[in-house]
């Protein structure tokens, strides 16, 4: 993972470099987006792998698949991955751009798993509070895990909230058993 990283990165910083200073993040967002969930479907990585497909052939076939939604910039890229054989990574080269435009934009991603449904007025309220604490927009991404049991794990970054009753509880156990040792 670390190795398709280090590959997939100068791709999404020039990318990136290239979509910042001409004003269209949102259309290249859009259209990594799309073109990396086509990348990822188990058809186009068999074709990506098919080493009887010329590169010609294989931007045709990509091309189909995304369809008129690809700009002149966008069709110049899948053709440079081809030829370098890096199509495989355009999720890879996505996320890093997604990252590269989220800090620019501000945005820091929160995961926030719920015990329980988690949408609405009580969502924006966790957001809100969210974002008075790192000083920067949070853009939630929220999932169901009932074996918290009730109350929310919320991750930004590195930094770690956990105000489950499943953390709560291992940390009253921890405390419990590290008195008794």
């Amino acid at each position: 993972m670390a190795e398709t990283t280090t590959i997939a990165r100068p791709y999404a910083e020039a990318i990136f470099g290239l979509a910042d200073a001409s004003g269209t993040l949102g259309k290249w967002s859009e259209t990594l987006a799309r073109a990396a969930e086509i990348a990822r479907h188990p058809d186009m990585l068999e074709a990506i792998g098919n080493p009887g497909l010329s590169a010609e052939q294989l931007y045709g076939l990509f091309a189909a698949a995304v369809g008129d939604r690809l700009f002149l910039e966008g069709q110049n890229l899948i053709r440079v991955l081809i030829e370098n054989r890096r199509l495989s990574l355009l999720p890879e080269i996505r996320a890093h751009f997604e990252r590269l435009k989220n800090e620019r934009e501000g945005l820091v991603d929160a995961y926030i798993s719920s015990a329980f449904p988690l949408e609405g007025e009580p969502l924006a309220a966790l957001v809100a509070d969210l974002q008075k604490r790192f000083g920067r927009k949070i853009q939630p991404t929220v999932r169901v895990d009932p074996e918290l049991i009730g109350g929310v794990r919320v991750q930004v970054g590195d930094e770690v909230i956990d105000g489950s009753v499943r953390g709560k509880l291992a940390a009253i156990v921890t405390a419990l058993t590290s008195r008794a040792a």
